[in-house]
């Protein structure tokens, strides 16, 4: 009976297709209205320029607005770190009831809608008197004056850190699940503290979770739309939200292009940037599991 071989082309063929169909027409297609020019009728056409990249970042309105994506997707990156490797270790090192009741808490808002739960975190920070952040203050006695939280950047930090910690916790908790509990209890037994023991050893070994989580939580916080729409109002724009104004209010379809791209851009570049720092404390420990 003869049996006959595939070709290797053959088997990666529909995956390519849909690689190309898929990402690297739009792709191309997003890029190239980035670089054209649009006429006053809305007609897009040649010439190639780069006004629109130079409109988005000379115009002092835009140039806020990207700074402003920049602060709020760093410190909910940040945020999302400091928070998240607590609840990470409480899912991985807690005992059976700790660990499933706060992989609960963790999960079960996904299952909620982005926009129900912004218009939660609305109604908790309301800056008049009904909110309930303010409403406890003054119940608290704290004074009658209310925090004005809502429709701010602190606001939209708050939001995106609910909605995205669990993108961090998740791959986090997973990289800590991989390290062996003998290392730090050989780590501890040579008289190490806890908090030298977490810096020396957890915290090394579990770059990899850090890395993929950190990419993950500032790429999507620095895309949202739905978050900055509801919490931040005029004060806590983004450029998602700059996006949507264009193509929606102005029909400037190059420049919207050209934000698109800058916001795929800047992902990418925080992505390798965090790569980059950290991969030398990555080739440190290749190196010391080789030598051990």
């Amino acid at each position: 009976m003869t049996h006959f071989k595939t070709p290797i082309g053959l088997l990666t063929l529909p995956a390519l297709l849909f690689v190309l169909i898929l990402f690297i027409v739009p792709a191309a297609t997003l890029f190239s209205y980035s670089v054209l020019t649009q006429t006053p009728d809305g007609r897009i056409f040649l010439p190639f320029t780069l006004a629109n990249y130079a409109h988005l970042f000379t115009t002092p309105v835009y140039y806020s607005v990207l700074l402003a994506t920049l602060r709020v997707s760093g410190a909910t990156a940040a945020l999302s770190v400091l928070l998240g490797f607590p609840v990470a270790l409480a899912i991985v090192r807690g005992g059976p009831i700790v660990s499933r009741a706060t992989m609960i808490i963790l999960v079960a808002p996904l299952v909620v809608s982005i926009v129900v739960r912004t218009y939660g975190w609305q109604l908790l920070l309301a800056n008049s008197g009904t909110g309930v952040v303010n409403w406890a203050l003054h119940a608290l006695g704290f004074g009658p004056a209310p925090v004005r939280v809502l429709y701010s950047e602190t606001a939209v930090v708050i939001g995106s850190l609910h909605v995205f910690l669990p993108m961090l916790v998740l791959p986090l908790s997973s990289a800590i699940a991989r390290i062996q509990p003998a290392v730090e209890e050989a780590a501890r037994t040579l008289g190490a503290p806890a908090w030298r023991v977490f810096c020396r050893v957890t915290l090394p070994l579990s770059l990899p979770g850090l890395i993929a989580g950190v990419t993950i939580v500032f790429s999507l916080t620095s895309a949202s739309y739905v978050t900055p729409a509801i919490l931040g109002g005029n004060r806590g724009q983004m450029l998602g939200n700059l996006l949507e104004q264009q193509v929606v209010t102005v029909y400037n379809w190059p420049l919207s292009a050209a934000i698109a791209v800058v916001m795929v851009a800047l992902s990418l570049a925080v992505s390798l940037a965090v790569v980059r720092l950290l991969d030398r404390p990555m080739r440190r420990l290749r190196r010391a599991a080789e030598l051990a």
